[in-house]
């Protein structure tokens, strides 16, 4: 993966001035939008340069780590699980939100079932088919609204979009939902991932606007 893009030299110096960065806070239960964001009607497009184009029929999706089932998916395999939809908001750190996503997978507690990660797996890393890697508490990844998303308004996800699949996390910020999703590992303990690792936040709560570290 190219890491010296001028995208992430941008985005590291944002981390080190504090761009975007209100100070303001609100609350999800009585504000809709979080502190610091605009309102899209498009999805804009944001990764590393690279768009790795992986075919439905040689896409596979490892799962691993501090489990008791470690597994592997190809995609005939993960169409057959249980399918779920579901609508939720969406917002990137670049101060975009867009309402009213309609997703079409399988919810993260499905997987997490079919895992079964062991009681001292709390933290979970995803890595990409670009090679990209972010990190979350598993508590996080378990949130009612987290799925594996193949379709959004009804259509196949696209490739620029992260598709065949990609981790949908809505209450994070949105570099934590890892396009051109290749592996789930369970952890006992936390790993930094891309962004991480170059000042972004750990959490990424939008409503607390934990945008940097």
């Amino acid at each position: 993966m190219a890491d010296d893009t001028k995208l992430t030299r941008t985005k590291q110096l944002w981390a080190q001035s504090g761009k975007f960065l209100t100070g303001h806070t609100s609350r999800p239960e009585t504000e809709r939008l979080p502190p610091g964001q605009h309102l899209v009607n498009n999805w804009p497009v944001l990764d590393l340069g690279q768009t790795p184009n992986v075919p439905r029929e040689r896409w596979r999706l490892d799962v691993g780590g501090v489990v008791d089932n470690p597994f592997s998916w190809d995609w005939a395999t993960f169409a057959a699980q249980p399918q779920v939809e579901k609508t939720t908001d969406i917002h990137c750190v670049t101060t975009w939100s867009r309402y009213d996503n309609r997703w079409e997978g399988i919810s993260t507690h499905h997987l997490i079932e079919m895992a079964q990660p062991r009681d001292e797996a709390t933290f979970v890393l995803f890595t990409s088919n670009d090679s990209y890697t972010t990190n979350m508490a598993l508590s996080d990844f378990a949130s009612p609204d987290a799925m594996l998303v193949h379709s959004w308004q009804g259509e196949p996800l696209t490739l620029e979009h992260g598709g065949p699949v990609r981790v949908v996390v809505p209450h994070l910020y949105f570099w934590k939902s890892a396009k051109w999703i290749r592996r789930i590992d369970f952890a006992s303990e936390d790993q930094l991932g891309f962004w991480e690792v170059r000042g972004y936040h750990n959490h990424a709560d939008p409503w607390l606007e934990e945008r940097y570290s």
